[in-house]
This record gives C-alpha cells, structure tokens and sequence, in this order.
C-alpha cells in the first residue's frame, strides 16, 4: 500500500477546494441566468401579448397600458423584439389595386384607409398607395417617407394582402396596359362589388386615379367600418424620424404648461381655392384670384367672397380668431401651438391675434433650423408634425373644417373624446358683425358665443346623416361612432336623446 505523507496530502487538498469553489460559482451563476431568462421571457410574452390585444381594443387597456408604458418600451427597447405578426389571412385573390391618392396628407389618410377598404371587402391583393406630387403642395414625399411602410403591410396582413410594387409582368415596360379608372364617389358596398369587382374579371390590374371620398360615410358593414378606423388609428403610424420630433414639439409644450393647437387656415392655397378675401387688400385678392385660374382642376373660378364667407364657408381670418378664442374664455397667458403652414400675410396678419395671446409658437420658433432641415418643402411631412401636436393638444381649435381638422377630431374622439371647439362659422361671423357694428356690446357677444357651442366641443354624439347629400352629412373619419365604444350598436352610450339625425 502507498502511503503518502502529510505534506502531498496537504498539496492535493489545497487543489481541490478551488475546483469545488469553481463548481459552486458555475452553479450559481446558471441559476442566475436561468432566472433573469425566464423574468424576460415572461415580460416579453406579457407584452406581446398586451400588444396584440390591444391592436383589436386598445381603449380595454387603456388604465393599464398606461402603468406598463415605460416598461413596455423598456423591455422592447433592451431586447429589440418586434411584435408578433398575426397569421396571413389566406383568400383567393381576384386581382391586383392600385392606387394614387390626390390631395394633402390628411385627404390621402382617409383614402389610404378606404382603399384597404375597398380592396378587404373584394379580395384584392393592394399595392402601397402612391402620394400626390402634382398638387398645389408639389411634395415629392413617397409613402414610406411619411409612414412606416413595414408596420402598414404586416399591421394587416390578417385583412388584407399588401405589397410595395406590381410584380413585373404587369409593368408598361412588358406592354401590359391596365385598367386606370376613377371610383364613383361616396360608394357604398353595393356599387363595388356589382360594378368593380367585375371588371377584374377582364383586367388583373385596375388602377384609381382618385381616391379621395370615394367611400360612403354611412350604410357600410360594421365589420368594415371597424376596419377604416383599425388602419387609420393603429396601421397608419408615422415614420420613426416624424413621430420622434413630433413628440419633441410635445415634450417642449406639455413642460411649459396647458397649450392649445390652433388650425388656422389662413393659408394662400386655401384663400385661392375657396375664394375668400376679407380681410385681404386689393392686390392680395387679385394675386389670389390669379393663382385659382392657375390651376384647371379648381373648377370654380368666379367666386363671391362675402356671400361665402355670410354661408360660413370662409376660414376664419387671423383678426376673427383673436376676438373668438377670447369670447370663448381663452387665457391671455395660454400657449397656442400654430397647426398651419406660412399663414398669408405673415407676421403682419398674425399681430391682433399675438396681442390678444402673446405665447403663440409655431414650429420653427421651438425647433433648430437644421432639425427642420430634412422637412422643408415637404408639406407633407410638416403637416405630419402639426398633425401629431393637435392630437396631443390640451384643445383642439380649427378655424376651417378641411380634411385635417376632421381627421383630427376622430382621432381626438377616439382618444377619449378630447376637447375639440367646432366652431360654427356662419353663426359667428354674423354675431363679429353685429359686435363690430356696435349692434352687440362685448358682453352680449361674449355670451352668444359660449352659448351657442356649449354642444360642439367634440362630446359623444351620433353622426348626422342627410340622405343623398353625402357632401353635408357628418364626415366618417371626424366621428367614427362604430369604432368609439364595445357594444354592436352603442345604443346604452349614445341614449333615446342622441339619436342620428336624419334629413
């Protein structure tokens, strides 16, 4: 038998307590991993799947989402995990829609929701939407310059098949000529299924050239209505570049108080288009006459500004707004955000309403020039900014009820019915007039005002619906009713005293 002597069985020990240490380090160290791998599995899931609830109801979450937000984004950020796509829907496709949106950016975001529409409704496969280069705007911006493509197409991918380009056998270089046809406006279902989805029949490829309202505000689907407001609240996301200024302009407000986003539509274009001169100067009316002859799809050339602006369908002037926001309790001291463009006349028309509300700021007075850079002569991607500001406002003021101002106010309903002044412009320019004459003294018409839109701030209401008159009836995108609350009819919310009103 060997026998060892203390001082080798000393050597061997000594050996063998770091091999056990190491050991017990190892095996603490799994355990470690293994857990903080299971806390973020478990987090991860959590949030995918609060996620994907949310993308069919996210006003169920909205108390909760509001406490797990920084987590959420926590977590997304450090594991850099994109949300789960849904399945694709799988359907037998009757062909291919394209389509080239007309207007500015919130005109194209409400045919962009259509046509998704349009093409779920007849099982077409939809290419990305072409943007408006040709307008009065000449912005060359594409459809992934202002949104984010990727999240658009795999957003829908359970409603709709979308791709970013024809296949190539369709293209004009092959000597394939597709159909191009403008849709009928204010259509319902009817019409396109018994006169569109037939001419796929005859041509794989049916291009619109005209998108704008050319899908009826009332009388379609629930399931389809559900769909227009799915695109525009969840699938139409901003461009990571716009949405992370936007929510700087945001940022810098909310840190300075209560601010209201002011719509004043005092732009050359719309003055041009509507014809609608008081205020202006000889020169500045001609100059305007002159540029609505400059463009041929402006058909009506010949227009009587005061007999307009006596209908209420004139902006409000600059002059007019300062006089109103005070009748209707505005502080002096309230930030008011410019949601417009170069208003027409510049600072010269912008000097009674500063006056009136010293703490107006515009864009270019909060950002550095070179963080506008990149959105110069991008008119719509500017508007993508004012658009992100009005929705985040404390109130919402337009002074014309354009395309933006009623996209605004759905998205403000659907946002929890947040504050938005409809100002009634035919009853306020005759209650200006009657002030300015000296017929009412400020009191008289201070409270005529807040009398008479005490109803128009942008409450829970019913649409308005005039048969055959399409063009006066509430507009789908500013009161989205079917999409503000979770029973099929919402008959509890809305009451007996609230029904649709139908002339």
């Amino acid at each position: 038998m060997e026998v060892r002597s203390e001082s080798e069985v000393h050597v061997r020990s000594e050996k063998v307590l770091p091999l056990q240490a190491q050991m017990i380090q190892r095996t603490r160290l799994k355990v470690l991993f293994i857990r903080v791998c299971s806390s973020i599995l478990i987090w991860t899931c959590l949030v995918q799947l609060i996620a994907v609830w949310e993308l069919y109801n996210p006003r169920w979450f909205s108390g909760f989402t509001g406490y797990t937000t920084k987590m959420s984004v926590h977590v997304e950020e450090t594991l850099l995990s994109p949300l789960p796509l849904l399945p694709p829907r799988n359907y037998t496709n009757n062909g291919f829609l394209q389509v080239s949106c007309n207007g500015g950016l919130n005109q194209m975001r409400a045919a962009i929701c259509d046509m998704v529409t349009v093409a779920r409704l007849l099982n077409l496969t939809l290419v990305v939407p072409k943007l408006d280069k040709t307008s009065f705007w000449a912005d060359p911006s594409n459809f992934d310059d202002i949104f984010d493509v990727r999240h658009f197409i795999d957003s829908l991918r359970d409603e709709v098949r979308i791709i970013k380009r024809l296949p190539k056998r369709f293209s004009r270089r092959y000597g394939y000529q597709l159909l191009e046809m403008p849709p009928v406006s204010w259509s319902n279902e009817k019409y396109y299924l018994q006169q569109i989805l037939p001419l796929f029949s005859k041509h794989q490829v049916i291009h619109f050239n005209r998108t704008d309202t050319r899908l009826a505000n009332n009388g379609i689907p629930l399931e389809l209505q559900k769909l227009r407001c799915r695109v525009n609240f969840q699938a139409l996301k901003f461009t990571p570049d716009i949405e992370a200024l936007g929510e700087k302009l945001v940022r810098m407000l909310q840190e300075r108080g209560p601010f209201v986003a002011l719509h004043l539509r005092y732009e050359m274009d719309m003055l041009a288009f509507s014809g609608c001169t008081h205020g202006c100067t000889e020169e500045e009316a001609e100059e305007l006459k002159r540029l609505r002859y400059a463009f041929p799809w402006w058909r009506e050339k010949e227009i009587v500004s005061e007999e307009k602006r006596s209908h209420g369908l004139c902006p409000l002037t600059p002059e007019e707004t300062a006089l109103i926001l005070q009748a209707l309790g505005f502080d002096k001291d309230i930030q008011i955000y410019i949601a417009s463009g170069d208003i027409y006349g510049g600072e010269h028309r912008l000097a009674s309403l500063r006056a009136a509300f010293p703490k107006i700021v515009k864009k270019d007075m909060l950002l550095e020039p070179g963080e506008l850079q990149h959105f110069q002569n991008h008119s719509s991607q500017m508007a993508a900014l004012d658009f992100i500001v009005s929705t985040a406002s404390n109130v919402f003021v337009p002074t014309y009820d354009g395309n933006m101002a009623k996209v605004v106010e759905g998205h403000r309903r659907y946002l929890g019915f947040k504050k938005t002044m409809r100002l009634d412009r035919k009853k306020l320019v005759e209650l200006l007039d009657l002030h300015q004459n000296g017929t009412l003294t400020w009191d008289e018409f201070t409270a005529t005002v807040r009398q008479s839109h005490e109803g128009r701030m942008g409450q829970l209401a019913r649409r308005r619906v005039i048969a055959d008159k399409p063009k006066e009836e509430d507009y789908f995108y500013a009161n989205p009713q079917e999409c503000l609350c979770e029973s099929k009819t919402c008959d509890d919310l809305f009451g007996p005293d609230n029904s649709t009103a139908v002339q």
